[in-house]
């Protein structure tokens, strides 16, 4: 599918992006071979294909989340350097 220079400028502007004639004809020439690909890949017969969401087998390696009960309020700010009453209490960083 050959893209028009007006539509490579169309989606440069969508894209904010700013370019020149030589980088729109560049990207003319890509974006239109790039398209002509997926059509390749659109003639493709899948019928009876199973789709996948991988194409290998997914095995997570990480463990299942365990609910743990946590610090209470006065254990959390024993860890603190300096506390005001409830709460961490840190040097200005704004004038």
């Amino acid at each position: 599918m050959e893209l028009s220079t007006h539509e490579v400028e169309q989606i440069a502007e969508l894209a904010k992006v700013g370019m020149t004639p030589e980088e729109i004809e560049v990207m003319r020439s890509q974006m239109s071979d790039i398209l002509d690909r997926f059509k390749a890949l659109s003639e493709v017969d899948t019928e009876g294909v199973e789709t996948t969401a991988h194409p290998s087998g997914v095995v997570s390696v990480l463990r299942d989340d365990v609910s743990e009960q946590g610090l209470t309020q006065s254990e959390a700010m024993s860890n603190a350097p300096r506390t005001q009453g409830e709460f961490v209490r840190v040097r200005a960083v704004l004038d």
